[in-house]
């Protein structure tokens, strides 16, 4: 099934981040302003009873594992409309194109399955009608210091992405977003490297920065023993 104008719209534009929290920011701004019925999916926190158990952990408030994020985990409260693109988190059934950072559309919201086009990826997978399904994710320890699970959909909306998720993808027009600068080695390489051309880039700078110039981080350690 060929996707729709809307779809190949979402497909061919996206905004990189250097970080999570950014990222979140503007996928709401963006959804915010999309037309249609905001409906919120919350989800249902919990922590390891064997692991609380086995460290003698204090039971945590309901509120507070709410308010934990994590790379790779969904948001607890997670604000869609019909139309907005999703990303998707977990490699569910990489058969039918639902791998870990396959892009979405969703087309109808339930409270235990969503219904979505897949955009991205593979394009024989390109317009199939998906189901994803409420599951129940753990992060890794490094990432969060309590033993949560998270029974959510394993998604986060994709007008927005930070640089990491980003690698491997080439989109048409791309919207850099550097208020806060690159932090890692080749993270600025593979924010610029995603579109497919220079002149479809545009850049968003830090406040009072009028020189044009934005800091590059390399590790030199990384290319000491290459013939350069």
């Amino acid at each position: 099934m060929p996707i729709g104008d809307k779809a190949k719209y979402f497909l061919e534009r996206t905004i990189l981040c250097c970080k999570n929290d950014d990222v979140d920011d503007i996928n709401q701004s963006i959804l915010t302003r999309m037309p249609g019925i905001e409906k919120i999916l919350t989800s249902a926190d919990s922590v390891d009873l064997a692991d609380e158990a086995q460290n003698e952990y204090q039971p945590y408030p309901v509120e507070y594992l709410n308010s934990l994020t994590a790379s790779g985990l969904p948001l607890s409260r997670l604000a869609l409309k019909v139309g907005c693109p999703v990303m998707l988190l977990r490699n569910l059934d990489p058969s039918r194109g639902l791998c870990n950072g396959t892009r979405m559309i969703v087309l109808r919201i339930g409270n235990r399955t969503l219904q979505c086009q897949i955009i991205s990826g593979d394009q024989k997978f390109a317009g199939t009608i998906v189901l994803i399904p409420r599951i129940t994710l753990e992060p890794s320890a490094e990432n969060i210091p309590v033993p949560l699970r998270r029974r959510q959909f394993p998604i986060r909306l994709a007008f927005a992405m930070t640089i990491n998720k980003s690698q491997g993808q080439s989109v048409a027009h791309v919207g850099l977003n550097l208020k806060t600068e690159v932090f890692s080695h080749g993270q600025l390489y593979v924010a610029l490297s995603r579109c497919t051309s220079a002149r479809k880039i545009k850049v968003l700078l830090p406040e009072g920065n009028e020189t044009r110039y934005v800091r590059n981080v390399v590790y030199k350690e990384v290319l000491q023993g290459l013939n350069l």
